[in-house]
């Protein structure tokens, strides 16, 4: 693998530049992005240069698409004509169905990995990337794994510290709308309602109202298309959590103890296979 583009040089495709770099890829690295996106990776290191989509998919080896989601089944759409046939794309976006829908009806030419890597931050950006942001988390896979670049990026995966994981689009989906989405739509609700109906709490809070409301601070940019994409497994776990929610009033004990069992055992490392 000699060349690699990211389409979409932002918090996860500068972080995925700035993680190849510190892993020893030695490639060029082309960025399509906007200009002000492009300026902030140059300065970061995570790309080597901008180019047009055009450039960069015809000669990159690895077509790594990390914009919204929309913007990548529109990428995908356009893909087909300007890659190599030998060239691998892949992606990091959030929900997996739409996409690998759109892969299959848009790429003939060439082989796609989906992906999804289970890391951020509450900031967007190229100048918030981490070389770091890998580290220990999962990296969902769906599609061909064993193309032959396929093989060669899970093995800079794995150099990156992530873990990864293989599931088919449906299966992920389902899984992160309890994992992810549920948790940006309680903290989003919790700092709303705070905010309506008791704003000078914000006088008295603690380390918790901060932590629980990180996630608050994201982009509806970002958030709109992945709950548009999974609003039916999104809907089902609020439905859930509202539930919980209620029932927890007549059983605080229970659901306190429930709840601890949970997050302990979250926060404990992960066993190898």
């Amino acid at each position: 693998m000699r060349t690699v583009a990211i389409a979409g040089v932002g918090l996860i495709g500068a972080s995925f530049g700035l993680a190849l770099r510190n892993a020893g890829f030695q490639g060029t690295i082309l960025g399509v992005s906007s200009q002000r996106s492009i300026d902030q990776a140059l300065e970061r290191g995570a790309v080597d240069r901008g180019a047009s989509l055009e450039e960069a998919a015809g000669t990159a080896d690895l077509i790594f698409l990390s914009q919204p989601i929309y913007g990548i089944v529109e990428t995908l759409g356009k893909l087909d004509p300007m890659v190599r046939r030998d060239a691998l794309v892949t992606d990091a976006g959030s929900t997996k169905t739409v996409i690998a829908e759109a892969a299959r009806r848009s790429l003939t030419r060439c082989a796609f990995l989906g992906g999804h890597p289970m890391a951020g931050k509450e900031l967007r950006g190229a100048a918030a990337a981490d070389g770091e942001l890998f580290r220990g988390r999962p990296w969902i896979l769906t599609g061909e794994l064993d193309h032959p670049v396929a093989r060669v990026l899970r093995q800079w995966i794995g150099l990156f510290g992530a873990r990864e994981i293989i599931l088919d689009p449906e299966t992920h989906d389902r899984l992160v709308a309890w994992g992810s989405h549920l948790p940006q739509v309680a903290s989003t609700a919790l700092a709303a309602v705070v905010g309506d109906q008791s704003p000078g709490s914000a006088q008295v809070a603690g380390p918790g109202l901060m932590d629980m409301t990180r996630l608050a601070m994201s982009s509806f940019d970002l958030w709109g298309d992945i709950l548009d994409t999974n609003s039916v497994a999104v809907g089902e776990a609020l439905d859930a959590y509202i539930a919980r929610l209620q029932a927890i009033r007549a059983d605080f004990s229970g659901q306190f103890a429930k709840g601890a069992d949970f997050a302990k055992g979250l926060r404990k490392p992960p066993t190898s296979a």
